[in-house]
């Protein structure tokens, strides 16, 4: 028979707590504790996007940078998979005479543009963004960033296995075909020395960061990246290679948060770091994406050198400026071009669209967790 609980037992399960002043005063059982709260308050004011304190582990407490986690959660409750997606259909239409040559040449470029461009996300993230930064929260957003770019990567092979494309021509497109690599070498010939390791105290390192984050999330994932969507979504739109179209549709909502998370660090940065903030760095920063739209212009009409059924040249050109000034914009930089309004409102609706399938076609659009589609902010994505 289990004896009845005394006020003594209960007195010793009892966790007792008293402050005093900065301090906290634990005790229980023969145990006694003093917790210091100004260590975590140092902790936290040690924090910075670079130069701040750097731990063994990947501890994001006390959290600094909420932003960065709400983003984080939404890249999480975001996550798909590429092979729970039917190509079966694709596969039909791939094989007989349901595409034009003009639109199945948009979908090799697609696919061999992406396949090298995704891959070189990824590793800039790694090895020239997330090595430096130092707070915890910001590594550990920018790490999910790194997976999603790796899950874009196996949807491109999911495309290239169902649909039997040549994985040689693949190669030799990202390769070969001029205006892809010349975009390739633009976004990339800022990264060899932050890989390295730059003293980061230093003024002009500072900007180099700072420009490798902007070319990475505004410039790249943020206007050279959605053209292209928007061709292949455009089929999509008229019931045309659906299955590429559901990941291309995925991939672009990963993006709208990867050009989120990637403006907040910088914004952070900019702060933090005032003295990069000058007239001549911010007129760079905009050269910079200057090169990147004329870059992607070039590339646009090579994906799409002749008009064709619901695209025409004219309005992906247009928006590739309205997509570089909308970025340019949200880090406070003055745009390049007086477009004002956007020729693809319904790919903005993309993102947040929710489909009538059952349950297992569509566990990213319809099934999320914990409410996160209420805590998303369309404005910041998109």
């Amino acid at each position: 028979m289990i004896a009845p609980a005394t006020d003594e037992l209960l007195d010793q399960d009892q966790i007792l707590e008293r402050e005093d002043g900065n301090f906290v005063y634990v005790s229980f059982r023969n145990k006694s504790f003093k917790l210091d709260r100004n260590k975590a308050r140092e902790r936290k004011d040690a924090k910075r996007v670079i130069n701040g304190l750097r731990t063994a582990e990947l501890n994001i407490m006390p959290l600094k940078y909420h932003e960065a986690y709400r983003i984080y959660k939404q890249m999480k409750a975001n996550h798909w998979e590429p092979d729970v997606i039917d190509m079966t259909k694709d596969c039909t239409t791939w094989n007989s005479n349901a595409l034009s040559a003009k639109e199945r040449w948009i979908i090799e470029m697609g696919v061999g543009y992406f396949s090298a461009a995704e891959g070189i996300v990824g590793d800039s993230v790694l090895h020239a963004i997330e090595n430096n930064l130092t707070a915890a929260e910001l590594k550990h957003a920018s790490l999910r960033w790194i997976a999603e770019e790796s899950i874009h990567m196996d949807s491109l092979l999911h495309i290239i296995g169902s649909l039997n494309i040549d994985q040689d021509e693949v190669t030799a497109k990202f390769s070969d075909i001029p205006s892809i690599a010349k975009k390739n070498a633009f976004i990339t010939r800022h990264m060899p020395e932050l890989k390295m390791g730059l003293d980061l105290t230093l003024t002009e390192n500072k900007k180099k960061f700072a420009k490798a984050i902007f070319g990475i999330s505004q410039v790249l994932e943020g206007t050279q990246f959605y053209a292209l969507f928007a061709m292949i979504l455009s089929l999509h739109r008229q019931n045309k290679m659906t299955g590429v179209g559901q990941m291309f549709q995925y991939t672009l909502r990963d993006e709208s948060n990867h050009i989120a998370l990637g403006r907040y660090i910088f914004e952070q940065l900019v702060q933090e770091n005032p003295d990069i903030w000058t007239p001549e760095f911010r007129e760079e920063l905009r050269e910079f994406m200057r090169e990147g739209v004329a870059l992607e212009k070039e590339f646009v009409c090579d994906c799409l050198p002749e008009d064709t059924v619901g695209m025409t040249q004219k309005e992906f050109l247009t928006y590739v400026d309205y997509n570089a000034d909308r970025r340019l914009i949200s880090v406070g930089l003055e745009p390049l071009s007086e477009v004002k309004s956007n020729p693809f409102l319904w790919l903005d609706e993309v993102i947040f669209l929710k489909k009538e399938k059952n349950f297992f076609e569509t566990r990213v659009t319809e099934y999320q967790t914990g409410g996160s589609m209420k805590n998303s902010n369309e404005d910041d994505l998109i």
